[in-house]
């Protein structure tokens, strides 16, 4: 028989899978992530081990759950809490809209969490962001969110509030609670509380310091629910900012933790992070505005496509009542000691989409919830449909557009297409895209009264053309290959020829870094109108995809 593995390897979910909050119900352990203006949004998973993880399905899957169409990429639903209690699942999340002037925190439940998932409910007056839900011993249930104090003590000063939700319309009753002030420990940035029942103590954990190079894990604990907390006197638990950012673990800027005990004792905690690679940038101030992510001090170098990913660590408990991360270094490690729980994979899924299934595959997103269908899987059987938009890829307005997420440095996506432009300015094909402002195109279109395929780079919001020639009549294969930090963008009119049209594109344009914001790189099918004349766009334009293929490239 063969021998389980004693590791397991990081991240356990790769990609743009930021913000991860987990709980367990039995043998099961279920995890939920932010999505900002992807929808559908908050994707929901499965595992049986802490290792390998299963989407079963999104808490927002419909439009009308909530409008978040006129918002910012970086926008949209934020850092989301799940919780299990009496027969139900609980995600309590912020919806942060309009060029942030409107944010509110709400709560969805499900008995299934496949869902369907409710309607949500605002909780009316609920300030701060990334809130947590806390149920007591005796069933009632308490929000916890920060807070910005009215007097700043200092630029990022924050508080942590706690008070109670009627269990049946969410709305507050009683008084408000400050369970912490970060004037205590002039903590930085402090968001993303959850609050724990252990031993006889109540445990507060935080995220500090800002989700770039100072993020961190601390934890304060309290007899009393309400507080006072102290804090732990090693704070931060977790963190990977004592060393560089590109360094020999391969992972930085962890932090955002939630924790888990399972059910033979153990605990875990799951972190965001990210996996970076070196390339130097000197001037950022060139890259503007910048509306998410201050201008980089001591990390210049260090740029990540993939955004922030979520990863686990072992968790002990030490003899004064205090967790550490249980393994050699303290970091948040690549390699880590996997749960002793039963190694359970699900059967391996294709990354190919032949689009053959009645709805779209969990993997696919769209750009903020569609005011209307612009796809479709039946109009064509096999085939995917895209409407076109007069949305453009460098334009804030929703582009028709069907993107996954990219999962690995090195990889590759792959495409079989047919369309032929029917008037001037009509393009399809694949979009790779970190914002609006930042991304690649490589698509057929109309031009000078030919067709062309053409790649182009975007950034700052205008578009560049890289290279173009005579695109060949009817179906086409569109190939884009990643490289660690560069993009390789071929065409061909069979499936196995690959003519290369532009090589090593420098990718760091893709950073999160530089294009600024909270997401990481997504890439898929595209079509727009956007550059036609409003007199000559006809309304049934569209381009087929028989199937898109993305592959990890091994070494």
């Amino acid at each position: 028989m063969a021998m389980l593995p004693t590791t397991f390897h990081n991240p356990i979910l790769k990609g743009f899978y930021p913000d991860p909050s987990v709980c367990r119900v039995g043998d099961r352990y279920y995890m939920v992530t932010s999505s900002f203006y992807y929808f559908p949004g908050l994707p929901v998973f499965e595992s049986r081990d802490l290792v390998h993880w299963r989407q079963i399905g999104n808490a927002i899957e419909r439009p009308e759950q909530l409008d978040f169409r006129n918002c910012d990429i970086s926008e949209g639903l934020w850092a989301a809490t799940i919780r299990y209690h009496d027969g139900k699942f609980y995600i309590v999340n912020t919806l942060d809209v309009n060029g942030r002037t409107n944010r509110y925190n709400f709560i969805v439940t499900a008995e299934d969490p496949a869902g369907p998932w409710s309607e949500a409910t605002i909780i009316q007056g609920a300030d701060g962001i990334d809130p947590s839900l806390y149920f007591d011993e005796e069933g009632r249930v308490w929000f916890c969110s920060n807070h910005i104090p009215d007097q700043l003590a200092f630029p990022s000063h924050k508080q942590i509030i706690l008070r109670e939700l009627d269990p049946d319309t969410f709305q507050f009753t009683g008084p408000e609670y400050v369970v912490f002030d970060a004037v205590t420990d002039h903590s930085l940035f402090m968001e993303a509380p959850h609050i724990y029942r252990i031993d006889g103590w109540y445990y507060l954990i935080t995220a500090e310091g800002g989700t770039q190079t100072n993020h961190c894990v601390n934890m304060y604990r309290s007899r009393h629910l309400t507080g006072s907390y102290e804090p732990c006197p090693h704070n931060p638990i977790v963190t990977n900012r004592g060393v560089k950012m590109v360094n020999g673990t391969g992972i930085a800027v962890t932090g955002h933790g939630d924790l888990v005990q399972t059910q033979l004792g153990e605990w875990y905690m799951v972190v965001l992070g990210i996996r970076p690679y070196e390339k130097r940038i000197e001037d950022y101030e060139r890259f503007q505005p910048r509306m998410w992510i201050r201008t980089p001090d001591r990390n210049k170098s260090a740029q990540f496509n993939l955004g922030r990913e979520t990863f686990l660590v072992p968790i002990a408990w030490e003899e004064d009542g205090w967790p550490v991360i249980d393994n050699e270094n303290g970091l948040v490690n690549a390699s880590e000691r996997r749960p002793q729980l039963p190694w359970h994979r699900e059967a391996y899924q294709s990354r190919v989409d032949n689009f053959e299934m009645e709805k779209l595959d969990l993997c696919w997103l769209m750009q903020r919830p569609p005011e209307k269908p612009f796809h479709s899987l039946t109009a064509r059987p096999g085939f995917l449909r895209l409407r076109m938009l007069p949305g453009l890829a460098e334009e804030k307005a929703t582009s028709a557009a069907i993107l996954r997420r990219q999962q690995h440095n090195d990889f590759q996506v792959a495409a079989a297409m047919e369309f032929t432009p029917r008037a001037e300015g009509e393009e399809a094909g694949i979009l790779v895209t970190q914002n609006e402002r930042f991304s690649f195109l490589l698509v057929k279109e109309r031009k000078a009264g030919r067709n062309c395929i053409a790649c182009y780079q975007i950034i700052n919001g205008q578009r560049h053309l890289l290279a173009a020639e005579n695109a060949p009549e009817g179906r086409m294969y569109l190939f884009v290959e990643g490289q660690t930090g560069q993009y390789s963008f071929y065409y061909g009119a069979q499936e196995r020829e690959m003519k290369a049209l532009m090589l090593n594109a420098d990718g760091s344009y893709l950073s999160t870094l530089v294009a600024d914001g909270y997401v990481g790189v997504l890439l898929g099918m595209y079509a727009s109108n956007g550059r036609v004349k409003e007199a000559d766009r006809q309304a049934d334009s569209h381009a087929d995809f028989d199937w898109f293929r993305y592959e990890a490239i091994e070494e």
